[in-house]
């Protein structure tokens, strides 16, 4: 494949990917990430926003710094990096890059976090979760992320 057409299709799908990115990030945060069935009369269909809320307003602010950090601060920090170094140039990528291999190990964090949150809920025995399409959203962002992250890198 020649030089050419692969920049041309890279300046295509990127941009397209980024703000893919972007939009279900947001999503991810609003939208109910999964649905727990208590005792068969309680549901609760929490948002990862509505998570942290809780958490703070349960008097868990280190919890919820913790959580916070993960789940949005760092994946947001990668979103916003991976657009910055799409749109500046070729101009001081290198730190910029490393920097988003930084956050990178760091963002991906907070799908397993979910994850156990979920799994830890089918097993108590006491709930039923289901996943809802706040936290396939989520993971599209970052997934959709990584793969921008490794065009870039490219």
């Amino acid at each position: 494949m020649s030089e050419k057409f692969r920049e041309a299709r890279l300046s295509f799908l990127l941009p397209l990917l980024l703000a893919l990115v972007a939009f279900s990030f947001g999503l991810g945060l609003v939208l109910p990430l999964v649905s727990m069935d208590k005792l068969l009369l309680f549901t609760e269909t929490p948002s990862l926003l509505s998570i942290l809320m809780g958490l703070w307003q349960d008097g868990e602010p280190v919890l919820a710094g913790i959580v916070g950090l993960f789940s949005l601060v760092f994946p947001s920090g990668k979103i916003l990096l991976l657009h910055y170094i799409a749109y500046k140039g070729r101009v001081g990528r290198g730190r910029s890059i490393a920097l988003l291999g930084l956050t990178s190990k760091w963002s991906m964090m907070d799908v397993l976090l979910v994850a156990l949150v979920v799994f830890s809920a089918k097993t108590s025995g006491l709930a039923t979760a289901s996943v809802l399409p706040g936290l396939w959203f989520y993971a599209f962002a970052t997934l959709g992320s990584a793969f921008a992250a490794m065009m870039i890198k490219r």
